[in-house]
């Protein structure tokens, strides 16, 4: 697996050629061709030939191509987490209620019900 750190090391236009391959090879496992990967993603056959190309496109055509191509699973790592810090657990954690306080008068009333 390549270091993933050499992708910073990278052009843009490299970067463009990888997604572009990733994108060829996934359709031609899946044997579609460009023109049926293109009307499925509803765009131009040309666009899809300019993203495997690695010149480009725009996010959104490749959000569609990769929705034909089963492959949303990329964008995994956008997803934002929500994390609570430490200091706000440990405030919350403090604000828990600890036991339970019986009140005299609802005692009261209650042995008066009976």
């Amino acid at each position: 697996m390549e270091n993933t750190n050499s992708f910073y090391e990278m052009s843009d236009k490299a970067l463009l050629s990888i997604i572009g391959q990733f994108v060829q090879e996934a359709r031609i496992n899946q044997n579609k061709t460009q023109q049926q990967t293109a009307d499925a993603a509803e765009i131009n056959r040309s666009t899809l030939v300019q993203i495997e190309n690695g010149r480009g496109g725009t996010l959104n055509s490749l959000i569609k191509i990769l929705r034909v191509l089963q492959q949303l699973h990329l964008f995994k790592n956008f997803e934002v987490q929500q994390q609570v810090s430490p200091l706000l657990l440990a405030k919350l954690e403090q604000q828990k209620r600890k036991r339970i306080r019986n009140n005299k008068a609802e005692e009261n009333d209650t042995n008066l019900s009976w």
